[in-house]
């Protein structure tokens, strides 16, 4: 489901025994994320639809729900980053 056409890359943090978990995520979410990330896109999820009944679709609501979930999170770090770097640019 990843449109690798913007390059966006993904946003791990190691937790304390050595597994990178997506930031916002928690090690089932991350997981559970890369699983159904992997699964058919949308236009195929809406055929798999007629065959595997609302599944496809029932995955595709839970992938954007966990990405939304991980961008929100990732927003917040960014800009807590941001704030606690030293301002390098400074004009005399």
């Amino acid at each position: 489901m990843t449109n690798f056409e913007n390059n966006a890359p993904r946003r791990y943090f190691v937790d304390e025994v050595g597994r990178r978990v997506l930031i916002g995520l928690t090690l089932e979410e991350t997981s559970e994320f890369e699983r159904l990330d992997v699964e058919p896109d949308c236009d195929r999820a809406l055929e798999g639809r007629i065959e595997h009944g609302s599944h496809a679709l029932a995955g595709e609501r839970r992938w954007r729900e966990l990405y939304a979930k991980h961008e929100g999170a990732w927003r917040v770090w960014m800009a807590r980053s941001r704030i606690d770097q030293p301002n390098h640019a400074q004009l005399d």
